[in-house]
């Protein structure tokens, strides 16, 4: 059971900067409930699984794909690792379908995170909203 998601998309995170991402991701993973303990991993591409992503590092830029090898299945602690990471993010776009067909994106400018669209799993349209009924299908 679980809700599933395929992930896509790039960020410009500096390569100089992630043991200091992943360890803000880890931190913030642990404050929420569910299967994530934290470990001794030490880059994001280490715990890309607990991001429902495969991460692959291309110099300053890390790039999201589907985890084909693992549960893609979205929780309060992969939010908490796309929220974390924004302080070291330069720029991008990471884009997500839900299984139900729900799409939503975070955008990162600056050092900061915005949510566009409508979170399928709880129905939310910003990192850890509130319920909103979802959009019409026009």
């Amino acid at each position: 059971m679980g809700y599933s998601v395929w992930p896509s998309g790039r960020l410009h995170l500096p390569e100089s900067d992630d043991a200091a991402a992943t360890a803000a991701a880890k931190a913030a993973m642990a404050e929420q409930s569910g299967w994530y303990e934290p470990d001794a991993a030490e880059r994001l591409v280490d715990i890309a699984c607990e991001a429902r992503a495969s991460i692959t590092r291309d110099g300053d830029w890390i790039e999201f794909d589907h985890d084909d090898e693992g549960d893609p299945k979205w929780s309060h602690q992969a939010i908490a690792l796309y929220v974390a990471i924004a302080p070291f993010v330069r720029s991008g776009v990471v884009h997500f379908e839900g299984e139900d067909g729900a799409r939503w994106s975070y955008i990162y400018a600056d050092g900061r995170m915005t949510q566009q669209g409508w979170l399928g799993w709880d129905g939310s349209v910003e990192p850890f909203g509130e319920y909103v009924d979802p959009p019409s299908p026009e």
